[in-house]
């Protein structure tokens, strides 16, 4: 039986906020399915998780080929595929007119296509798949208009649902093989958004936990008044509204002491704000921020925007209710008085009547809510479970026999004349 080879193409990977795409791509591959990741561009930071580090060697980045090597493959490109390059200049060209980031950076997304397709057919891959619905997903979508394997993407925070018409949502749709929500949230936004007539395939795929989680015994409880935040520290994730929740708290004469784990542009005015019960730990590797989980009695995340955070459902593996809003696919993984508090986004005073509930209540009671979230994520957000939904769909798009993107030929390309998007037949 013929190997299914899948390129895995992210905007900035590895990255602390993407354990659950590394955790994606080993499941994948211990199901038999050869993931071969690229990125487009290098996480600017030092990268702390050594998993993480170890995930850098063995991703090429595409920035870090240098202009002469896009130049090359721009200029092969041409000679070797100039219809599908017309096709891909002016699918281009209609993305980057109605897009925020322009028509400059959507010809520097087909200078990197170009590189990218060489780069693929190298590594025998039948299919590219995207994270995010942004820049990745664009260069995948000029990727395949340009004759390369067929692609899909997942989609995750609130961006490609706030300016879907910018990133040209509707065209990526259209051209896809199959798309995948992380949420049914985001299921029924791709659904809004699918052009009518479009033949995509739309599917749940939850992010997971792998079972170095679910298989852990939950750490007691702990009496002290401590609450954990993890993610980055910009104005969607609003860590400011815990510190004011806190600050709250510590008016009516209680003593929370929060934990910040992450960091991000929002970090200097946070600790110029903060009092001596906080702490600023920036971003950790998988094992201190397990001890910091371990170590609080309740996970806070009061975001603005998201999609479904991957670290709630890391938060009940472990045995930890949490508090979060009424925003995208939270909801579904989060029942208000069951499993977790939701309040509004933005409600700074709700916010703090969670919190000084959940840092005061019995021991019990914080249990019985984890225990309920743990169920839940057992069930529905399993890493290896999610992983095999994905191995079947990278397997139904391989093709049965060799395609014209596994060895271009200049006489095939020239001699027939395609639609920008579609596959030669």
């Amino acid at each position: 039986m013929p190997r299914t080879v899948v390129a895995y193409l992210i905007n900035q990977y590895p990255a602390p906020s993407h354990t659950f795409i590394r955790r994606e791509i080993r499941e994948l591959e211990r199901l038999g399915v050869e993931v071969r990741p690229f990125s487009l561009r290098r996480w600017p930071e030092a990268l702390v998780d050594p998993a993480d580090r170890e995930e850098a060697g063995r991703t090429p980045v595409v920035l870090e080929a240098g202009a002469g090597s896009l130049a090359r493959a721009f200029l092969g490109t041409l000679l070797s595929r100039p219809v599908r390059l017309l096709g891909a200049l002016l699918l281009a060209a209609r993305c980057g007119w109605r897009s925020d980031r322009g028509l400059l950076a959507h010809a520097a997304y087909l200078v990197e296509a170009c590189l990218l397709l060489e780069w693929v057919r190298r590594a025998g891959a039948s299919h590219v798949h995207a994270h995010f619905a942004t820049n990745s997903t664009t260069v995948a979508m000029l990727l395949h208009a340009l004759g390369g394997p067929p692609f899909s993407f997942t989609t995750h925070g609130h961006e490609p649902f706030g300016k879907p018409l910018q990133i040209s949502l509707p065209a990526k749709l259209s051209r896809a093989r199959f798309a995948v929500g992380i949420s049914q949230f985001g299921v029924r936004q791709l659904q809004r958004w699918c052009p009518p007539g479009a033949s995509v395939e739309l599917h749940a795929v939850a992010c997971g936990v792998d079972d170095a989680f679910l298989d852990r015994t939950p750490a007691p409880i702990p009496a002290g008044p401590r609450a954990v935040f993890v993610g980055r520290l910009c104005t969607d994730k609003a860590p400011g509204d815990l510190l004011d929740a806190a600050e709250a708290v510590r008016g009516e004469g209680l003593r929370p002491r929060v934990v910040f784990i992450g960091d991000g542009p929002l970090r200097p005015e946070l600790e110029r704000r903060a009092s001596g019960d906080t702490v600023f730990l920036g971003w950790c590797d998988q094992a201190t921020i397990i001890d910091e989980l371990e170590a609080a009695r309740v996970l806070v995340l009061p975001s603005l925007a998201e999609g479904l955070p991957v670290v709630l459902m890391e938060a009940y593996a472990l045995g930890r209710p949490v508090i979060s809003t009424h925003v995208a696919g939270i909801p579904e993984l989060v029942v208000p008085g069951h499993s977790g508090w939701l309040v509004a986004p933005g409600d700074t005073a709700a916010l703090a009547r969670a919190l000084a509930e959940a840092l005061f209540a019995p021991p019990a009671k914080l249990r019985a809510m984890a225990e309920a979230g743990r169920r839940h994520v057992k069930r529905h957000h399993r890493c290896s479970r999610e992983a095999e939904k994905l191995a079947r769909l990278f397997a139904a798009s391989r093709p049965h026999s060799r395609p014209p993107w596994a060895s271009p030929r200049r006489d095939y390309e020239r001699g027939r004349a395609c639609r920008s998007g579609e596959m030669p037949r």
